[in-house]
């Protein structure tokens, strides 16, 4: 059966905590202004959705050529969360990078050195859908699917941007903790 809490809760954290696309975007909103700054987020969901395509088809690879690579692939995605549990729990620096408006095809291009896209691409491949699914259109879907979940992660962070930084300066601590406990449930019933 799938894991659909898990993989949902996952996914929430992943896309809507801080990372480079939601900082980015929230500061080229900022700085150029929404309408200008939505070319930032198409080109992000862009590359996001080129991003979920290529962990696909590298993990679908693994999958196929090393058939008992699922428990390891699991192990690998399991560590990658305990490494977010321990970064989130961990005191994070204050900063605000000032961003110029970034356009369609530089957010396509920074897709690609998102350290944390690749990975939560790869993690969410090998450990939640390779494992469930085998039919192509379906796993394309999810990768579709993965990208709109990304594109509102953006836009709702280029929206409230301003709400969100005062939310999570002024209850970070707490935020951080539940978020933690969730990816120690995502942890945990990968192995259940």
């Amino acid at each position: 059966m799938f894991p659909w809490i898990s993989f949902l809760s996952y996914v929430f954290i992943m896309t809507y905590s801080p990372g480079p696309n939601n900082i980015m975007s929230m500061n080229n909103a900022k700085n150029a202004g929404l309408k200008k700054g939505i070319t930032f987020n198409l080109g992000a969901f862009a590359g996001f959705f080129g991003i979920m395509i290529l962990c696909l088809i590298f993990s679908s690879f693994l999958f196929a050529m090393v058939p008992k690579i699922q428990f390891p692939m699991k192990l690998l995605g399991a560590s990658y969360m305990v490494y977010l549990i321990i970064k989130t729990l961990l005191p994070q620096k204050e900063h605000e990078t000032k961003v110029n408006n970034i356009g369609f095809f530089t957010a396509i291009v920074l897709q690609l050195i998102n350290p944390k896209l690749i990975l939560y691409g790869i993690t969410i491949m090998s450990t939640y859908l390779l494992p469930h699914f085998k039919q192509l259109p379906l796993l394309l879907l999810f990768c579709f699917l993965l990208a709109v979940v990304g594109l509102s992660s953006t836009i709702s962070w280029a929206l409230f941007g301003s709400l969100f930084s005062k939310l999570f300066s002024k209850h970070g601590k707490a935020l951080n903790i539940i978020m933690a406990l969730l990816l120690l449930y995502c942890v945990i019933s990968l192995f259940i």
